[in-house]
Formats: C-alpha cells, sequence, structure tokens
C-alpha cells in the first residue's frame, strides 16, 4: 500500500483514508458521525503528521498499541468478525503483533481499526457538532496518557469542517 507523504491535509485523509476504510465495513459503520469522531482522533493522536508515538509504543495515525486497541478490535465480540475481514482483505494475519507492525505502513488498516474501536463502545457516537461528547467518546476509548484537552476543541472543529 501507497502511504501519503506526512503531513495529511484533513480533506485528503478524509477522501483517501477515512472513505475508502469505511467502504470496506457494513452500512450501519459508514455515518458522517463516525467520520467526524475518526477525523478528530487522528489530529489529536498524531496531528496527521506522525505513523509512530515519539518515545511510545503507539503507531499509525490514529496512535494504537498493541496491547490497547490493537488487541480489543480483535477480540471483542462486537468486532472481532470485521477486523478479521478488514485484515483479510489487506493482506495482514488477523494477530496483534501482525496488525501492530502493519498499522505504520497501513493507513487503511489504521483507520479500520479506529472505526472498529468505535465500534467496540456500545455507546452511541457523539451527535455531530457536541464537541464535549466528542472529548469523553475520545477519552474512553482512546484512553490517551497525555490527552491534551486544549486540543481538542480545534482538532473536532477541524475534522467537522471537512464533512460539511
Amino acid at each position: 500500500m501507497s502511504l501519503l507523504p506526512l503531513p495529511i491535509g484533513v480533506d485528503d485523509a478524509l477522501a483517501k483514508i477515512v472513505n475508502p476504510a469505511l467502504d470496506l465495513l457494513p452500512d450501519a459503520m459508514r455515518s458522517d458521525t463516525a467520520r467526524v469522531m475518526m477525523l478528530a482522533i487522528a489530529l489529536q493522536e498524531s496531528a496527521l503528521g506522525a505513523r509512530a508515538q515519539d518515545g511510545g509504543p503507539a503507531v499509525g495515525l490514529w496512535q494504537m498499541e498493541q496491547g490497547g486497541g490493537i488487541h480489543g478490535v480483535l477480540h471483542n465480540l462486537r468486532t472481532a468478525h470485521y477486523a478479521e475481514t478488514v485484515c483479510n482483505i489487506q493482506g495482514v494475519a488477523p494477530r496483534d503483533a501482525n496488525v501492530y507492525a502493519a498499522l505504520p505502513e497501513n493507513d487503511l488498516l489504521a483507520a479500520n481499526f479506529a472505526r472498529l474501536l468505535l465500534w467496540a463502545d456500545t455507546e452511541p457516537l457523539p451527535a455531530l457538532g457536541d464537541t464535549h461528547a466528542g472529548w469523553l467518546c475520545y477519552q474512553a476509548n482512546w484512553r490517551p496518557g497525555a490527552p491534551r484537552p486544549d486540543a481538542w476543541a480545534a482538532n473536532y472543529a477541524k475534522a467537522l469542517g471537512a464533512i460539511a
């Protein structure tokens, strides 16, 4: 898979990564609400400018950890089947270490895992424009070690603007 050069603009991320990733998932997972959350989280986690965490274990534009989000998506009853399907489409064995190794080299798979991590949460995604609920959703699902709450509103607004 060819990767877009970093940093990636929000419009390119939407058109060339998020939307194609969602096309591999069921219709129920494809919503503007999901697109906004995925973009906002990628902006919050990597600023769409890093595929490996500086000094940490997280990888991909959504900065997922092998024993955290990756493991969770692969083993959650709501997401395991979809994770296996997208892994097979992407030619990646659906195992924690294989996905972890692939995410820095495969933005589409990283986007799929980000959407599936949100899908694993039984709570509905926040309504479009609800910045605070988006922040709570992000915190609950990513459990960031350095959350940077002051950056969220601008990142969420940028993501929302790409959808509008």
